[in-house]
């Protein structure tokens, strides 16, 4: 016969609310309050448990990090491209004469509806612009449909 060690009993006294939360938390887990107990315990004084956590708060930290930059370069391309499409759209869009630009202006609201659809088919199907536009270039600037350096 194995011989097991016998495990001690250990009586602890537990504020209201903590017995309350042990006892949904062993439910929940279809687990005895006492193993869950002793899980905790042998946590709390485990020597590694300040480097694990740390581990784990370091590698939320890096991902966190790795959003914000994808973050922060899909920014700069929307900002790139709005200042891009009105500096070409200002350049190459001369000014109407009075009774054009009333009609114009009739016309706009249609216009920007399309536009709207547009931009919904595009952000439904994609490919997003984020996806086109390659990470690897570097000082090229576009000026109206040409590369330059």
């Amino acid at each position: 016969m194995a011989n097991l060690r016998k495990k001690k009993k250990l009586t602890v006294y537990l504020d209201p609310d903590v017995e309350k939360a042990l006892t949904e938390f062993a439910a929940r887990r279809d687990r005895s309050q006492s193993m869950i107990g002793e899980a905790a315990i042998a946590s709390f004084l485990s020597p590694d448990d300040a480097e694990r956590r740390e581990a784990i708060i370091a590698k939320r930290l890096d991902r966190l990090d790795r959003r914000m930059d994808r973050l922060e370069r899909d920014v700069g391309i929307a900002v790139e491209s709005l200042a891009v499409f009105i500096r070409f759209w200002v350049n190459t869009t001369p000014a109407l004469p009075e009774p054009a630009a009333k009609a114009a202006k009739a016309k706009s609201a249609e216009r920007y509806e399309a536009f709207i659809t547009a931009l919904g088919r595009r952000l439904a199907q994609g490919p997003k612009l984020r996806q086109e536009v390659s990470e690897d270039v570097t000082d090229q600037r576009v000026e109206f449909g040409r590369l330059s350096r």
